[in-house]
């Protein structure tokens, strides 16, 4: 069990470079990762299972206790997304497909990812993992229906098909994995520091499958797609962090909300563009597994080189430790 935790450790720590090499290689060597496609919901699942695990009711207490940045992270999430990857798309005149595809991948909640970046950023986790959460539990109304507004002039979005299937994916999977730990509190305790490694090969196997399928695409629209995810992420951030200052949430706040507003689940994206739309469209959010745990880790060792008092302003890490 030792030498798995060591191994789910490093693949936690090393996560982009093993997405980047998992892509490269899909690309190069497309065949034998065509049959995964067919698992991808099962996949996306089986992530969300090990999501459920190691939610708390604690994880929920930010809500009641201090709702004000919870509710502005969420609302961020789900506004500045969507509109930013219409924009985005609008501009860089997208086809349809690919146009449906990063609005998807806008209206899709926060991916959990970000509850390491936030840690690593020195920002506010609590606010995070409850942005995560309560993002998550939103997603099968919120998605559709962002989706169905801004993406409808595309390609045809069922809304009612979208729901059952992020209920599906999401909703029941992290309700069986929440019933697991509570009731084998013992068993989830010596198995917890291995999810992260079944996480790591999940998401792995998704972004090969997808990457597969799109080879050719990939060849051609491979570099307007990843400038739209690029400008995506990058509004996300900064969006995220500027209005959260704007709404007067501390330092530690606003870190918290611009990565959990930036980073998306970009499995869901992936599974749902490939049964509701092409794997076309799943393109975007095939960049945006890629591209988001590169962003993350950069903006996360930045702010870490910096401290954050009560009072907000930041200073450098090491007059802290003083």
């Amino acid at each position: 069990m030792k030498v798995l935790e060591s191994i789910s450790s490093f693949a936690g720590r090393n996560f982009a470079v093993f997405v980047i090499a998992a892509a490269i290689i899909a690309f190069l060597i497309p065949d034998p990762f065509l049959p995964f496609g067919a698992f991808i919901t099962i996949l996306l699942g089986i992530v969300m299972f090990g999501m459920g695990l190691t939610l708390k009711p604690i994880d929920f207490k930010l809500v009641f206790t201090n709702p004000i940045p919870v509710i502005a992270g969420v609302s961020l999430q789900y506004t500045v997304m969507p509109l930013t990857a219409f924009v985005i798309a609008t501009l860089l005149q997208l086809p349809a497909e690919l146009a449906a595809g990063l609005v998807l991948l806008g209206c899709v909640p926060g991916g959990t990812a970000s509850n390491v970046m936030v840690y690593l950023a020195r920002g506010n986790v609590a606010l995070s993992v409850a942005m995560t959460s309560i993002s998550t539990l939103l997603a099968p109304l919120a998605t559709p229906a962002i989706l169905l507004l801004l993406a409808g002039q595309w390609l045809p979005v069922d809304a009612k098909a979208m729901f059952m299937s992020i209920v599906q994916v999401i909703i029941i999977p992290i309700a069986l994995g929440f019933i697991v730990q509570r009731f084998l509190p013992g068993l989830v305790q010596k198995s917890v520091a291995v999810v992260p490694l079944i996480s790591v090969i999940a998401i792995l196997m998704i972004v090969m499958a997808v990457t597969a399928a799109n080879a050719g695409n990939v060849a051609t629209a491979g570099f307007v797609v990843f400038i739209a995810v690029f400008l995506h992420n990058g509004a996300g951030l900064l969006f995220g962090y500027v209005l959260a200052k704007a709404f007067g949430l501390s330092e530690n706040d606003r870190r918290a909300i611009s990565i959990e507003v930036g980073m998306q689940n970009s499995g869901l994206g992936v599974a749902l563009a490939t049964a509701h739309f092409s794997p076309l469209a799943a393109l975007p959010s095939v960049w945006g597994a890629i591209w988001h745990n590169i962003s993350g880790p950069i903006l996360a060792t930045y702010w870490s080189k910096k401290g954050v008092p009560e009072t907000g302003k930041v200073v450098p890490a090491d007059a802290v430790a003083k």
